[in-house]
């Protein structure tokens, strides 16, 4: 099977690409006459794909006059038009393949080409992204192209839904052109844009529903474009997601063992095994906390519920930190997803774990919870009939990609030249060296006025080299979940001349950083802030 991975990323890559190429040739033939047509003679092509779709055409079929009717609209409506290798990328997608796309390549654009012409079926298409603010931003964004060519758009935010309407103008916060629905509304729409957790929660709430008719995944699940394709499939492939209900109660008991557990020492009464996350008492530890509990054996059938306890409240004292794994605001534990840097409100550890985080931390310990209903990532995205996936990262998990979902991947070709710098990593000896060396190098950039954007890996690291580089006198914003409520103005700055911004992960995925800054989200933030 790696063999005939290889074959096509490596001899046979060049070959599809320049069979794809033979498309290109057609729709670039096709821009003269849709660059002649009319604003209404464009926007009826979407009735007219239909039809034909209806008369017994493929998609196949309708591809080089999608596409070019897709290129059109946006080079009217966003002055984008859309590069041969895109073009290329639309394909790749269209075929249901993983599209390999460096960075800055327009991923974003490209997907506009297959999902318009695949929403001609009236089946719907879903686009899914890593976060909330990338679905919003680039519904919006996209939506002008799709509302031109008379293709709905629906949009998924946490407890939330909208659809693309260029009639409404809401001042600020963001939410231009979006008018507020339904789940089931935006779910038929002819596109829809969430993030993974939103579509894969929906279908857990789905299976429980009573009667059919409450159901807001009305549409079957017939094709999805993957933003970010590895991070989704791959790194939260297993992740699980979980709906559960409040327990009857939630016992005292966890305060007792967030009090207890403290007593025990690192590597003494206790081991880590920070790959797999879980902590277990030594021969020490056990006989420690059975004198401390006043017991003679913590392993005795009568005592399980003991044992369910002291294993919570050793994880949360040894390896759920704060500001790392969770942050506490308004008097409540929230976590912090590890892929994306961002809060996820409203979700909570399972088996008790974030009962003793609340004990822990001092706040007001909830009630347990039941589990009604869970799915893994990787088999929610195995319902769909098509799957396609775009990012900058994939040749290196081409096997498993293969292996789980039957997605082969395609390098598509830069547009131009890569003039990129890529260095050579440093190591050194220590932490405490490794970010002198860091905090001295901003310091340099910065001087010269180059914008600067550093990548930490959490919450509590972002804030220590804060405090290191406010220490040097270095000006900077830090963009972590803490402040993600700045996340489009710190983005709009981050390109200026000498700008430091300081990022978790979440400016790592599908984040678009402008050199010399974002003009337009800068004006949209000066106008908000003489409104307030």
């Amino acid at each position: 099977m790696l063999k005939n991975i290889t074959k096509f990323l490596g001899g046979s890559n060049e070959g599809v690409i320049k069979d794809l190429y033979k498309d290109v040739d057609q729709i670039n033939d096709l821009e003269p006459e849709f660059e002649r047509m009319s604003d209404e003679e464009l926007k009826g092509q979407r009735d007219a794909f239909r039809a034909r779709l209806k008369a017994g055409e493929e998609l196949d079929d309708l591809l080089p006059e999608a596409f070019a009717a897709v290129r059109e609209a946006s080079k009217r409506t966003l002055g984008m038009r859309h590069f041969d290798v895109q073009m290329v990328g639309g394909m790749v997608l269209h075929e249901g393949k993983i599209a390999e796309m460096r960075t800055g390549e327009g991923k974003t654009l490209v997907a506009t080409l297959p999902t318009f012409l695949n929403c001609l079926t009236g089946e719907g298409v879903h686009l899914v992204t890593v976060n909330d603010y990338l679905a919003r931003r680039d519904a919006q964004w996209m939506g002008e192209i799709y509302d031109f060519l008379g293709a709905s758009v629906g949009i998924l935010q946490h407890q939330s839904s909208y659809m693309y309407d260029s009639t409404v103008v809401e001042a600020g916060n963001g939410m231009e052109k979006l008018r507020r629905v339904e789940r089931a509304e935006a779910y038929a729409a002819d596109i829809t844009y969430g993030t993974n957790n939103e579509f894969g929660f929906d279908y857990l709430r789905d299976n429980m529903v009573v009667e059919a008719s409450q159901r807001v995944q009305q549409q079957r699940r017939a094709y999805a474009i993957v933003d970010e394709v590895d991070n989704i499939l791959i790194d939260e492939a297993r992740t699980p997601l979980i709906i559960s209900g409040p327990a009857p109660q939630s016992p005292s008991e966890y305060q007792q063992y967030a009090r207890l557990v403290p007593n025990l020492q690192d590597e003494e009464d206790y081991a880590i095994d920070e790959k797999h996350r879980t902590a277990a008492l030594t021969n020490e530890g056990i006989s420690k906390l059975e004198r401390l509990l006043q017991i003679d054996n913590i392993y005795d059938p009568d005592n399980f519920e003991k044992v369910h306890y002291v294993e919570n409240a050793l994880k949360a004292h040894a390896i759920f930190l704060r500001d790392r794994e969770y942050v506490v605001q308004n008097g409540e534990v929230v976590i912090v997803d590890e892929f994306t840097g961002r809060l996820m409100e409203g979700r909570r550890y399972s088996d008790g774990l974030h009962q003793a985080i609340e004990a822990k931390e001092g706040v007001q310990v909830q009630r347990e919870s039941i589990t009604y209903a869970t799915i893994t990532l990787q088999n929610y995205f195995r319902l769909y009939k098509k799957l396609a996936g775009m990012t900058g990262t994939a040749s290196t998990e081409a096997e498993e990609f293969f292996k789980i979902y039957k997605l082969e991947v395609v390098e598509i070709p830069t547009n131009k030249p890569m003039v990129r710098d890529d260095q050579r990593d440093l190591i050194y000896k220590d932490q405490a060296a490794k970010y002198r060396a860091v905090v001295q190098e901003i310091k340099e950039r910065h001087e010269k006025g180059q914008p600067v954007l550093v990548g930490t890996t959490d919450i509590d690291r972002s804030e220590m080299l804060s405090a290191m580089l406010r220490k040097e006198g270095v000006p900077h914003e830090v963009l972590n979940a803490k402040q993600h409520e700045r996340e489009a103005t710190i983005i709009a700055q981050a390109g200026r001349p000498g700008a430091v911004t300081v990022a978790t992960n979440m400016a790592g995925r599908g984040t678009d950083i402008i050199l010399g800054g974002n003009p337009a989200t800068l004006e949209l933030t000066r106008e908000e802030w003489q409104a307030d």
